[in-house]
């Protein structure tokens, strides 16, 4: 089992850094190597991913999520990991993302490249970039304000009810 933690202060709200990564179908414009994510509940993603000469498809549940505090995943899917993201306040405008993988490689090339360190240094960069992404922007491209617990949805206070977030076109 690899573990990688990485964290980034990010010059936004916690409600709007929390608001962004609730955007799935965003991720593909800061995190390298994720090709397309879907959410066709609002439990579960369906990723893409390309490290080196190797695509992944695979599944992902989504365990637990509460607004602006922290949301947890696990992989159904190989290769096997699972993972939380947590949001820290540090002031009015300025917030901690806080993430956890446990990973479990699988095959030749994840092996090796953990063993290379490729997956944490892809990691840390796509914090980084997350950074950039929301403090370029200023605001969320799109929120979900539901609460999961252990795959129970509860809906959105402010939308009246539970919603698959969308990516905003134009």
């Amino acid at each position: 089992m690899t573990i990688i933690e990485s964290s980034v202060d990010v010059d936004v709200p916690v409600r709007t850094a929390y608001n962004q990564w609730t955007q799935f179908e965003s991720f593909p414009r800061f995190l390298e190597g994720v090709e397309s994510i879907d959410q066709p509940q609002r439990t579960l993603t369906h990723w893409v991913a390309r490290i080196g000469a190797v695509t992944r498809e695979f599944e992902a549940e989504i365990v637990e999520q509460r607004p602006d505090e922290l949301m947890s995943w696990l992989m159904l899917t190989e290769p096997r990991h699972e993972g939380t993201v947590a949001f820290e306040s540090l002031a009015p405008g300025r917030t901690r993302v806080r993430l956890r993988l446990d990973l479990e490689p699988c095959g030749v090339v994840e092996r090796t490249g953990s063993a290379l360190k490729v997956v944490h240094r892809r990691i840390h960069r796509g914090m980084e970039s997350f950074k950039d992404f929301i403090e370029g922007h200023g605001r969320e491209t799109g929120s979900w304000r539901g609460e999961i617990r252990r795959g129970r949805v509860r809906p959105d206070p402010v939308q009246g009810g539970p919603r698959v977030p969308t990516w905003p076109t134009g």
